[in-house]
């Protein structure tokens, strides 16, 4: 019932204020104290009152309608969609309510209505100065609305971004907020998904491969390591049973490069999976293979003809 309190008290100050409404235009003398000062500025109160009362609706409407998504569910990708639509939304129209309830409070003064009116006269000279000086801003508001609308990424989306790696917390009309994994936070603005490239790891669905790379002596056999892998994985909760491959992806001087590919169900498991098997397999090769670990040679020719 708390959640409602809001909105029970916004609703009863409009209706209150428009039953003594009546009341206050019998007041003519403008010098009669606080009823009269009530009087020159009710319109500002209505104002007031009622785009409160139309953000705590929004508030209570948004609650109500996303109370059918539940984010911690495993396979949540519907319900990030509806959380970071409806949240961009309703700042959208939280941003239009109060900026008609400025205008219409300002344009209520008759010193403003004038400036209005002189802006207007010369709009070619203040035009040019107020789009200067709003370009950021409006083309903020505008990244954060195509954000919405065209979902590059989404609430509690896994992303790459500026080096970083974690989760999408936020996304507001001109900024977005990325969790890092070590619980940093990364505020960028809209536009940078705009402009910038950057990685979206569950943009349609959280699975994901996780590399491993060994480096491992000439001599090393690789079937045995193809073997001792899948042992890891199916001994594994961690692994979604759907990728499992060991490659020779390259050949240096001293060393061979073995590639291990692996599935999780989603990115944090997947890291957790990666580190699991590099452990294990490097064990594998100390315990079985201790003389096919990374080792540099040397030949020594003995010379005939000093003799």
């Amino acid at each position: 019932m708390k959640k409602y309190y809001r909105l029970i008290f916004s609703i009863f100050f409009v209706i209150i204020f428009l039953l003594i409404k009546p009341t206050l235009d019998q007041f003519t003398d403008h010098s009669k104290g606080l009823l009269s000062l009530l009087y020159n500025y009710s319109h500002i109160l209505v104002t007031l009152g009622f785009s409160w009362f139309l953000i705590v609706v929004i508030g209570v409407i948004k609650k109500t309608f996303l109370k059918r998504f539940d984010l911690s569910e495993e396979d949540n990708l519907n319900s990030r969609k509806v959380y970071t639509q409806v949240n961009i939304l309703e700042k959208v129209i939280i941003f239009i309510i109060i900026l008609f309830a400025v205008g219409i409070i300002l344009l209520s003064f008759e010193s403003i209505r004038k400036i209005g009116v002189g802006l207007f006269a010369s709009a070619g000279v203040a035009g040019i100065i107020i789009g200067l000086s709003a370009q950021k801003v409006v083309g903020a508001l505008l990244a954060g609305i195509q954000i919405a609308v065209t979902q590059p990424f989404r609430i509690d989306d896994a992303v790459l971004v500026e080096g970083e790696w974690g989760w999408i917390e936020e996304i507001n009309l001109t900024y977005v907020v990325v969790r890092i994994w070590d619980k940093r936070r990364l505020v960028l603005p809209s536009t940078y998904f705009l402009e910038k490239p950057f990685q979206n790891w569950t943009r349609n669905s959280a699975e994901i491969t996780g590399s491993v790379f060994i480096y491992a002596d000439y001599t090393i056999p690789f079937q045995p390591l193809r073997e001792e892998l899948t042992r890891l994985l199916n001994e594994c909760n961690l692994w979604d049973k759907k990728v499992n491959v060991l490659q020779v992806t390259d050949s240096k001087e001293t060393t061979v490069e073995i590639r291990i590919l692996v599935s999780a169900k989603n990115s944090p498991t997947a890291w957790d999976l990666r580190v699991h098997i590099r452990e294990k397999m490097i064990e594998f090769i100390q315990k079985n293979y201790p003389e096919s670990l990374p080792r540099t040679r040397v030949a020594l020719e003995k010379d005939i003809s000093s003799n």
